[in-house]
């Protein structure tokens, strides 16, 4: 048997040292902070600007489906039932953001350095490929020579 067995912790080792699996928990690392980022911006920025036409913290836009609705001082519901459209539209927002930011700073860079590295080093012409009837008539070709049998060798004189 020339097949090396590895034990658990063999393959655990193999799977986490998958280029992927690292290129993934840096992708959550990098995530987790920009999520932090993002969300300064909408409390710090957004908020503040909603909050001129309304309430500065949009978890308070609610509309009261079954009444009668009231709240303690915590802004907690004690009676009827809130939806609660503020925190829809503030996670609404956050997505967007988050969105725009990664396209507009991550992704269209990346596909301009792509396209300008694609532009220096041309990709070598693709081999042309067989066409179906190219690729018959071989096989027409080759069963037509085993029909034919071998050819007879000339007698020598």
């Amino acid at each position: 048997m020339s097949e090396k067995k590895t034990g658990v912790l063999g393959g655990f080792k193999a799977f986490l040292m998958r280029g992927n699996v690292i290129d993934l928990a840096v992708a959550v690392v990098i995530g987790a902070a920009f999520t932090n980022i993002v969300n300064s911006v909408v409390k710090g920025v957004i908020n503040p600007v909603v909050g001129a036409f309304g309430t500065k913290d949009l978890d308070h836009y609610a509309a009261c489906l079954k009444g009668p609705c009231a709240r303690n001082a915590a802004g907690e519901v004690t009676e009827g039932v809130y939806i609660q459209w503020g925190t829809v539209l503030s996670a609404t927002l956050t997505f967007l953001i988050t969105a725009a930011v990664v396209y507009f700073l991550m992704l269209l860079p990346m596909k301009r350095w792509q396209d300008r590295q694609a532009a220096k080093n041309p990709a070598e012409p693709t081999p042309a490929q067989v066409t179906e009837i190219e690729l018959l008539e071989q096989i027409r070709d080759a069963l037509v020579e085993q029909r034919r049998g071998p050819e007879p060798v000339p007698a020598q004189r």
